[in-house]
C-alpha cells in the first residue's frame, strides 16, 4: 500500500475528503503525514482526529525557500512517501523540491486551468462573467499551477453568485476528483512520463479528462 504525505495551509477539506475515502477503501493508500507552513491550519486538527501524524514547519526559521524545502523534504523522508498530495498548500516550491517529487506529486487548483493560475480564482471568474468554473488536478512542475493535466471538474457560474458560493460548489467537486485521482496514482494507472500525463497506458490530453 502507497504512503502518501498531505501538505497543507488551511482548513484541510480537501485532507478530510482523502481521509474519508481511504476509510471507505475509495483510495487504497495509507495517509503517513501531515505537513503544514502553517501552525493555526484546521488541517493539523483534522489530521490529529484521524490519528495521522501532523508536523508544522515554521518558514520564518529558515533563510530562504530552498533551504526550508530541503529541511520539510528531510522530515517527510521518514515517512517514505510515494505520493506528496498538495491540499490547498500556499507556499511556491523551490525547483529542488519539485525535482526531487518529480512524477510523485499532485495539486489541485481551484479553476479549469490554463484559466487563473495563482490566487483568487473565482473573484477572476465573477469579474469575467464566465458562465463556467470548475477545478482541475494536475501533476506539479515548476511551472505555477502548469504541470500536466489530469482531471477536471465544471460548475456553473450564476448571475447572482458571490466567491463565497462559487468556492463552494467548486470544492464539491473537489472533494469529489480528488480522491479519484489520488487512487488512480495509488493504483500505479497514473503515472507522469517526460512531461505529460498518462492513464493505464493511454495519454492524457493537453487540457486534461472531464469529469463526468
Amino acid at each position: 500500500m502507497k504512503n502518501i504525505v498531505v501538505l497543507l495551509s488551511g482548513q484541510g477539506s480537501n485532507l478530510q475528503a482523502l481521509i474519508d475515502a481511504c476509510a471507505r477503501k475509495r483510495v487504497k493508500a495509507n495517509i503517513a503525514a501531515v505537513f503544514s507552513n502553517n501552525p493555526e491550519a484546521y488541517g493539523l486538527v483534522l489530521a490529529q482526529e484521524a490519528e495521522i501524524p501532523a508536523h508544522v514547519i515554521d518558514p520564518q526559521g529558515f533563510a530562504d525557500r530552498a533551504t526550508f524545502d530541503a529541511a520539510m523534504a528531510e522530515e517527510m523522508a521518514q515517512y517514505q512517501p510515494d505520493l506528496v498530495v498538495l491540499a490547498g498548500y500556499m507556499r511556491i516550491l523551490s525547483p529542488e523540491f519539485v525535482a526531487l517529487f518529480a512524477g510523485k506529486m499532485l495539486n489541485i487548483h481551484p479553476s479549469l486551468l490554463p484559466n487563473y493560475p495563482g490566487l483568487h480564482t473565482h473573484r477572476k471568474a465573477l469579474e469575467n462573467g464566465d458562465k463556467e468554473h470548475g477545478t482541475s488536478v494536475h501533476f506539479v512542475t515548476d511551472e505555477l499551477d502548469g504541470g500536466p493535466l489530469i482531471l477536471q471538474a465544471k460548475v456553473p457560474v450564476f448571475s447572482e453568485d458571490t466567491e463565497e458560493a462559487l468556492a463552494a460548489r467548486v470544492q464539491t467537486q473537489e472533494h469529489t476528483i480528488y480522491p479519484l485521482v489520488v487512487n488512480w496514482f495509488a493504483e500505479g494507472r497514473l503515472k507522469m512520463r517526460e512531461g505529460e500525463a498518462w492513464l493505464d497506458g493511454v495519454h492524457i490530453p493537453k487540457q486534461g479528462y472531464a469529469a463526468e
